[in-house]
């Protein structure tokens, strides 16, 4: 039953990855293809662009949007543990284990902030 499992896995695997090639080949041959100036300018909502398109942020920008990002989705992960704490587990022990995870999965994102603070990423200069 064990190579029957893994049949059904490569099969999925082989008719996902053919579906990619085959799709993405199928687009190119029948897309238009009329490269012109204006089709290869750096789209501004409308604006006719000037200067480089490329510009270097400061990193600062992408630390404060990566800090938002993990706590965003430490607020996802506490919504469920929230829910089996109030009694839509089905039993104790599922719900003690949600607390130990959830207390565990902060402690790791609390480390995370505190070293952030303590190099001082989180200073707007």
């Amino acid at each position: 039953m064990l190579a029957k499992d893994f049949l059904t896995v490569a099969v999925f695997l082989v008719v996902g990855i053919a579906f990619v090639v085959i799709t993405l080949a199928l687009s190119s041959l029948f897309r238009p293809h009329k490269p012109v100036g204006q089709k290869l300018d750096t789209y501004e909502c409308g604006e006719v662009p000037f200067g480089p398109a490329w510009l270097q942020f400061r990193v600062g920008y992408y630390i404060y949007a990566l800090i938002f990002l993990i706590f965003d989705v430490e607020a996802v992960f506490i919504f469920p543990w929230a829910a089996g704490l109030l009694g839509f587990s089905k039993t104790r022990a599922l719900a003690l284990l949600g607390l130990v995870d959830m207390v565990i999965f902060v402690g790791v994102l609390a480390v995370g902030l505190i070293y952030a603070w303590k190099k001082g990423v989180l200073e707007w200069r």
